[in-house]
């Protein structure tokens, strides 16, 4: 049984704005995606990652996003147990999604959780624990030669 994404949707606007402003944009072989470290002030019910999916009108009718749509929540489901980080990620498909076979699909997706997870891991690791780097602040101190 597959654990329901209903919990892991990321939902409003104001976070996808978010991840849109202070992530990360990057490129798979059939999807483009952003994701960024949830903030501690903006820690949700979801303790682990929270996935948005777009799908624009250029890639067809209604009929069309809505089956992209039902594609992608089925592959994030079967990959959601790969990513288990405070993150926020948006998944853009490209036109090609649509002939996609399903198996690649869950695969790219599970590619993409897989690399997110790896540089969530780095960027803990690198501050000490610490997901979000632009929480920390460092002052620096100048001093200039007085006379003497």
């Amino acid at each position: 049984m597959h654990p329901s994404t209903q919990n892991f949707r990321l939902c409003k606007h104001a976070d996808y704005q978010l991840v849109y402003k202070t992530g990360r944009k990057q490129f798979g072989k059939q999807l483009a995606y952003f994701h960024a470290a949830r903030p501690a002030n903006r820690r949700s019910a979801t303790p682990g990652p929270r996935i948005g999916l777009t799908v624009p009108k250029a890639l067809g009718k209604a009929v069309d996003r809505n089956r992209i749509k039902r594609r992608m929540r089925e592959a994030v489901r079967a990959a959601l147990p790969l990513l288990s980080a405070p993150v926020d990620v948006i998944l853009h498909p490209r036109r090609s999604v649509i002939d996609l076979d399903f198996l690649q699909l869950k695969r790219e997706v599970a590619t993409i959780f897989r690399s997110i997870q790896a540089a969530s891991d780095r960027n803990a690791a690198a501050t000490g624990g610490n997901l979000d780097v632009r929480d920390r602040t460092t002052s620096i101190v100048t001093t200039a030669p007085g006379p003497s």
